[in-house]
């Protein structure tokens, strides 16, 4: 019998069991928090920005409807949406401010409150385009890795802080390589499976790259779907008293 070998393997298996389970589950949620900040860079960047949205809904027996936006938003927690088309609704603008959202109408003197789960258009929900922090939205746990057309993935569930976010729970897939998000699939506060997105058209926008399209297919509807291009994102100055309700009326 190796005498020296038996020792040091009984030292390893000390060490790891004096490192505990809780210690051990802080490390994941370490792994998955990083993962989540991470492809929440991927997709946008931290500080201020402006991008082009334009929307195509379709649906089985349905006319395509094609609607486009103007978002400006500084840091995830304050943004605009403007409606540029269809004209009839241009000049509708919504504006979150943490995860308060209200939404300004023309000829209307008040502002009206709006949770962020509210549809906005087709398979979009306002804090689909409003607010996009699935890092501050959600507490984030590491399920598993998964190949997906022979990438590896880490597959995310993420779990709403409060009621107020956008959805109450997602599973989130991003690839093991570089921190871009593949899919997310998004569910309600009774757990059923209300939208499935597909983040795609990888490319070079506002200085790296990020997925310029996202495809959001109904999971309650089967063949409605929204497809969401983004284009002409830019870095931007953004004062905080853009985002006031004072101030909306003066943005062009």
């Amino acid at each position: 019998m190796n005498w020296k070998a038996t020792v040091v393997a009984i030292c390893a298996l000390a060490s790891v069991l004096a490192i505990g389970p809780s210690a051990l589950a802080a490390d994941d949620e370490g792994l998955a928090k990083s993962i989540v900040e991470k492809a929440d860079l991927v997709r946008f960047p931290s500080g201020g920005f402006e991008v082009n949205v334009t929307i195509a809904n379709s649906g089985p027996g349905k006319d395509s409807e094609l609607r486009k936006y103007k978002v400006l938003s500084k840091g995830n927690e304050n943004s605009i949406v403007m409606i540029t088309e269809p004209a009839s609704e241009r000049g509708q603008i919504l504006l979150m401010r943490g995860r308060d959202l209200w939404v300004f109408l023309p000829n209307v003197s008040q502002p009206v409150r709006v949770p962020l789960s509210q549809r906005l258009t087709g398979q979009v929900a306002n804090g689909d385009l409003a607010r996009a922090n699935f890092a501050g939205d959600y507490t984030p746990r590491l399920l598993r890795s998964e190949t997906v057309d022979g990438e590896p993935m880490h597959v995310l569930e993420l779990n709403a802080n409060d009621r107020g976010v956008t959805y109450h729970r997602v599973l989130y897939w991003v690839r093991q390589s570089n921190n871009w998000p593949h899919r997310a699939e998004f569910y309600s506060v009774s757990d059923r499976l209300l939208k499935i997105a597909q983040y795609e058209n990888f490319t070079r926008l506002g200085g790296r790259t990020r997925p310029a399209r996202l495809v959001m297919h109904d999971a309650l509807r089967d063949g409605d779907q929204s497809v969401l291009d983004y284009a002409d994102l830019k870095p931007r100055e953004l004062a905080d008293k853009i985002f006031t309700k004072d101030y909306l009326k003066r943005l062009e």
